[in-house]
């Protein structure tokens, strides 16, 4: 009678064990993908401003405005702040916030 509970508890454990083996690949598979995919998008996103000509020009600016905590509002910066709106309409971001992502990139 004991080798029966032994045997049923083992196999209840080897089922237990496999079914949250896979939950846990499932769960760590959607958690990648999404990530991944955020991380893309993100990429994407910086690459094109990264090339862009209006962006890089507006480097210089951007340094003398966040230095100066908002002081100093170059043309070429100014110019690259409506670039990159106008690109993401949905990105809410203030005037230093995008001078230090130009610095960045």
């Amino acid at each position: 009678m004991n080798r029966l509970r032994l045997l049923s508890a083992a196999t209840l454990l080897a089922v237990a064990a496999q079914a949250n083996a896979s939950s846990f690949i499932v769960t760590t598979d959607s958690i990648v993908g999404a990530l991944k995919a955020t991380s893309d998008v993100t990429s994407d996103a910086t690459s094109s401003l990264r090339d862009n000509k209006i962006v890089q020009a507006a480097r210089d600016d951007a340094a003398s405005f966040v230095a100066s905590e908002g002081a100093i509002r170059g043309v070429k910066l100014e110019s690259a702040l409506d670039y990159i709106r106008q690109q993401a309409p949905q990105l809410q971001a203030t005037d230093a916030q995008l001078a230090q992502a130009i610095l960045v990139i």
